[in-house]
């Protein structure tokens, strides 16, 4: 949806643009034309009203005029600078909740067209710990939201509900982005709460993950069954292994028992990024439950606390 909008935008931008510049080379010089043979040929100056009569501005030329510096600079910022989003699940609870809506900053990795998505300006990589907005690899007329925690050439291993990160380490290098070469390095965490998320009538963990140079906390239901069989199966790698290939990154949700993420389907490429998360600029409660009389798009109440930077 968020693509189709995108092309409405530079279209509306282009149509309402072409014609503003047909009317300001070809017409508007013959309506002042007109307006002048009849103000040279009356004695008195013509009123607004006579010059509407002698040269009217068709109401479509009169439109694009009014709408083409506000659409263009709309187009011009969502497509290069900030775009909002809504958070639509809780695979990144509790970073993000269902209802924050957040601005992605769209040069963060690069600029593109916002058409056909080719890379304009090479900006910058993401780093590990970076929140990405990405299209799906497996469709991506879907716009996902997770976690980097895999660069290319790293080695990532998920098991038994805790991350390693084997870096891509140049030779003599004795660490790399704050990991040590030549090993798995266990990302530590350490436990907050016990009781403050459910997943149905389980209680969740919420501990925080240190990962080099980010904290940020994340959720584990330490009931839930690992189902290591749906993981994506990487050749020559084991089952709970992946190897990050060149110009790619692996991508997780901090919901981690409950988040279809880079452990299921695979790799993020490069060219389906689309911006770093940064800010959470509105964050809505929305809890009409069954016998509301309200739709359950109806927001109950607005959760100030949640706004502001994303870590």
């Amino acid at each position: 949806m968020a693509g189709y909008f995108s092309v409405f935008l530079v279209l509306l931008t282009l149509g309402s643009g072409l014609i503003w510049l047909i009317d300001h080379l070809v017409y508007a010089p013959k309506r002042k034309e007109r307006i002048a043979l009849a103000q040279g040929a009356s004695e008195q100056p013509l009123d607004q009203e006579v010059i509407d009569q002698i040269a009217p501005v068709p109401a479509i030329t009169d439109s694009a005029k009014s709408i083409f510096p506000m659409i263009a600079a709309i187009t011009v910022f969502r497509s290069f600078i900030f775009e909002p989003f809504q958070i639509p699940s809780g695979s990144m609870m509790p970073t993000l909740l269902d209802g924050d809506f957040i601005l992605v900053q769209k040069y963060a990795y690069g600029i593109k067209d916002p058409v056909w998505r080719s890379q304009l300006v090479d900006v910058g990589d993401p780093e590990r710990g970076d929140i990405a907005v990405f299209k799906f690899p497996l469709d991506e007329r879907i716009d996902f939201i997770k976690r980097i925690v895999g660069l290319p050439g790293d080695r990532i291993v998920y098991r038994n509900r805790q991350l390693f990160i084997h870096p891509k380490c140049e030779e003599g290098e004795q660490s790399r982005n704050g990991l040590a070469c030549g090993e798995f390095n266990k990302i530590d965490v350490e436990i907050v709460n016990r009781d403050e998320f459910k997943q149905g009538s389980m209680p969740l963990v919420r501990l925080t993950e240190s990962l080099p140079n980010v904290e940020h906390d994340i959720l584990i239901n330490p009931k839930a069954l690992e189902l290591s069989e749906r993981y994506y199966q990487q050749p020559g790698t084991r089952r709970d292994e992946w190897v990050v290939p060149e110009d790619s990154y692996f991508a997780v949700g901090d919901n981690r028992n409950n988040s279809q993420d880079s452990r299921v389907w695979g790799f993020v490429p490069k060219e389906n990024l689309v911006g770093k998360a940064v800010f959470i600029w509105m964050s809505f409660d929305f809890e009409n439950g069954p016998d509301s009389l309200l739709p359950g798009w109806v927001p109950t109440g607005v959760r100030f606390e949640r706004l502001g930077n994303i870590q």
